[in-house]
C-alpha cells in the first residue's frame, strides 16, 4: 500500500532462532491455548538488482518467469522482469487513475488489484487484457491455492474468491499468539502456507490458512537497513515470490534497490 512517511522502530539487526520447543505439558487449559509462535530464520541465498522506480505491490514466479506489479497513481505497471539483470521484459501502464497492487497467476491468467478503485484486473501470459472485475473492498495482497484467488485488504482478514466472477467464498480470521493480525498485504502461497507481508513492519507471517494462526514469523530487518543503505529511498519489506519448480523463495521492497533469494526456515 501507499502510504508514506513511514517510521519503523528499531529492531534486533539478525534473526537467528534455532527453533521452537515445546514444553510437554498437556492440562486441558495449556490445549485449548494458542500455540506459541515459531520464530523463522532465513539466510540469504543470492542477490539481484532491482528497480528503484518499482514501488513492488506484488510479485510472482509461474513457469520460470518473474513477473511485478507497481503502484502509486500515474506509474502502477504490470511487468514480465529479468531476474539477472532486474530489467523489464515487457510491460504496461495503468491508467493514472487506478494504484496498482497484488498479483497472481492461475491458470496462465494474470490477476491485478487495484487499491481503492476496487477493480481487479485479468490478462493472457503476454499482457492482453481480456476481463475486468468489481469487488467489495479494497484491493492489497493477492495469491492463490491453484482453485481460489486468496485477498487482504489491509486488515486481518484472508479472503477466498472464486476466480470466475470473483465471487467471494469466505473470509478467516488471522490470528497471531491468540489476537487478530493487522496490516495483511502482499501475499503468496507456498505448500499448502500463505505467506504474508505486514504492512510497516520488516515482518513475514506464515499463516494456516485454514485456521487463520500465524505459526511463523521472520524478521528482515537487516535486509532492509541493507537497502536502505544502497538507496535512502528505500521503503518498507514487500513482495514474496515462490518458484515451485526449483522452491526458490525470493523477496524485495517498495522502491528496494536489490532483490533476495533467500531460505526460509519451516
Amino acid at each position: 500500500m501507499n502510504k508514506t512517511g513511514l517510521s519503523l522502530l528499531a529492531l534486533p539487526f539478525f534473526l537467528t532462532i534455532l527453533g521452537c520447543q515445546q514444553t510437554g505439558n498437556t492440562s486441558s487449559q495449556e490445549e485449548n491455548s494458542p500455540k506459541k509462535l515459531c520464530p523463522l530464520n532465513f539466510s540469504v541465498v543470492a542477490t539481484y538488482p532491482h528497480d528503484t522506480s518499482s514501488y513492488t505491490q506484488g510479485l510472482q514466479i509461474y513457469k520460470g518467469r518473474l513477473f511485478e506489479g507497481t503502484g502509486q497513481y500515474g506509474s502502477s505497471k504490470l511487468m514480465e522482469i529479468e531476474l539477472k539483470t532486474g530489467k523489464a521484459l515487457r510491460s504496461i501502464q495503468l491508467n493514472e487513475t487506478f494504484f496498482g497492487e497484488g498479483v497472481t497467476i492461475l491458470r496462465d491468467t494474470i490477476y491485478q488489484l487495484t487499491w481503492r478503485e476496487k477493480k481487479v484486473f485479468c490478462y493472457t501470459l503476454d499482457f492482453k487484457k481480456i476481463k475486468e472485475y468489481t469487488i467489495d473492498k479494497e484491493g492489497w495482497g493477492l495469491t492463490n491455492n491453484g482453485n481460489d484467488l486468496l485477498l487482504t485488504n489491509g486488515s486481518g482478514e484472508l479472503y477466498f474468491y472464486n476466480p470466475h466472477g470473483m465471487v467471494l467464498i469466505k473470509s478467516q480470521l488471522v490470528t497471531e499468539e491468540g489476537s487478530p493480525s493487522y496490516n495483511l498485504n502482499e501475499l503468496e502461497y507456498i505448500e499448502g502456507f500463505v505467506y504474508a507481508n505486514q504492512y510497516t513492519t520488516p515482518y513475514i507471517l506464515k499463516i494456516n490458512p485454514t485456521t487463520g494462526e500465524v505459526v511463523g514469523k521472520a524478521d528482515f530487518t537487516s535486509l532492509l537497513t541493507q537497502a536502505q543503505s544502497i538507496y535512502a529511498g528505500a521503503e518498507v519489506l514487500n513482495g514474496i515470490a515462490y518458484d515451485s519448480e526449483s522452491k526458490k523463495i525470493f523477496i524485495t521492497g517498495k522502491w528496494w534497490p536489490q532483490l533476495f533469494e533467500i531460505t526460509l526456515g519451516h
